[in-house]
């Protein structure tokens, strides 16, 4: 399938052939070289990312993407690298897409993971992205889902996405990965108040980390976590459950799980990772995980419609012109926002 290279320029061509080639130094630098370039805001940079992106495409899919989450101080980098180590042992290839928050003054990043995953980040099966989330609704870099097919066209079989566990990350974590596994503390079981209802309601597998440190806390949180779960529903289905037509039974439906580990003591990993792949021979079998990834990608489709039309509007010309006035004329009182929207999409579509 690599004929679909030629149609690239010889730059692009060479990363493609790299990254889809044997694993190594080579194909790492292929990597990082094409995630930098996704990165890119340079139009030019962005054209040569599209094309690239493109010709990856055929090689990616036969990955399986986990979303980890959790409040930070839950452990997730530990869990993750503790996670990472087991599977490697085991025969998978391990990429981490890790998104860092990014200070709203600077624009900085902390990107700090390949330092907390210090014996993963050096093992020669895994792959650690850190990237900046940028200012990105939700704590997801823009670019992950790209870096995402990336780590997939060079054979990383198993993707996993660490959020940074604030604000809207759940949802956006969620909506670009087969399973969502959200971490707790072993108090967290003491206040379910505490516990957003969204978010549970996400969760496929929820794991209660560092349980060694207080075993019946740990205990207790997992047994009221898995009786709110069960109040929760049918919430595995994220809002779609099926329903019979003609009489025909419904399919089996994932019923969530609470675990109990420690990814200091790699205690538990064994259970989480039957846990996962029960859930993803369920999924497949029954048809949703292939139903998630196309509503997924539709989804990323038509996000990248609406942030590509913000960023035409802001910098169509009469737009930017008028904008300030009309700006200070909602702010006074002196025209409806409703008003003020219509005339400025009316200057946008005006020739």
């Amino acid at each position: 399938m690599t004929e679909s290279f030629d149609t690239l320029a010889d730059a692009q061509r060479a990363l493609a052939t790299a990254i889809v080639g044997a694993p190594g130094a080579a194909q790492r630098r292929a990597m990082a070289k094409t995630i930098t370039l996704l990165e890119s805001t340079r139009t030019d940079h962005r054209l040569a990312a599209d094309a690239l992106l493109n010709a990856l495409l055929p090689f990616t899919g036969r990955s399986f993407r986990i979303g980890i989450s959790g409040v930070p101080g839950v452990g997730k980098s530990t869990f993750i690298e503790a996670l990472g180590l087991y599977l490697i042992e085991r025969g998978h290839r391990v990429a981490v897409l890790a998104v860092d928050p990014s200070s709203s003054v600077s624009g900085g990043s902390i990107l700090g993971d390949k330092t907390r995953m210090e014996h993963l980040s050096v093992n020669e099966h895994a792959y650690i992205r850190p990237s900046p989330s940028s200012g990105t609704l939700g704590g997801v870099a823009d670019k992950t889902r790209e870096s995402m097919l990336v780590t997939e066209a060079a054979g990383y079989d198993i993707v996993i996405v660490e959020t940074v566990g604030v604000g809207q990350s759940e949802t956006s974590v969620a909506a670009m990965t087969d399973m969502f596994v959200l971490l707790q503390l072993p108090n967290a079981g003491d206040d379910l108040q505490a516990i957003k209802k969204g978010v549970m309601e996400l969760a496929d597998l929820v794991v209660i980390n560092k349980a060694d440190i207080d075993p019946d806390a740990a205990t207790r949180a997992r047994a009221q976590i898995t009786s709110a779960l069960r109040l929760l529903g049918m919430h595995a289905l994220h809002g779609h459950p099926d329903h019979a037509h003609g009489g025909a039974p419904a399919k089996p439906a994932w019923q969530p799980q609470v675990l109990q580990l420690s990814a200091l003591k790699g205690a538990g990993l064994p259970e989480f990772w039957a846990a996962v792949s029960q859930f993803r021979d369920l999924q497949t079998a029954n048809g949703r995980l292939a139903q998630r990834r196309q509503q997924q990608t539709q989804s990323w489709m038509w996000e990248r419609i609406e942030a590509g039309l913000r960023e035409r509007f802001r910098a169509h010309a009469q737009v930017r012109q008028a904008l300030p006035a009309i700006t200070d004329d909602v702010r006074a009182g002196r025209v409806a926002a409703s008003v003020a929207a219509r005339r400025l999409l009316d200057l946008s579509t005006s020739p």
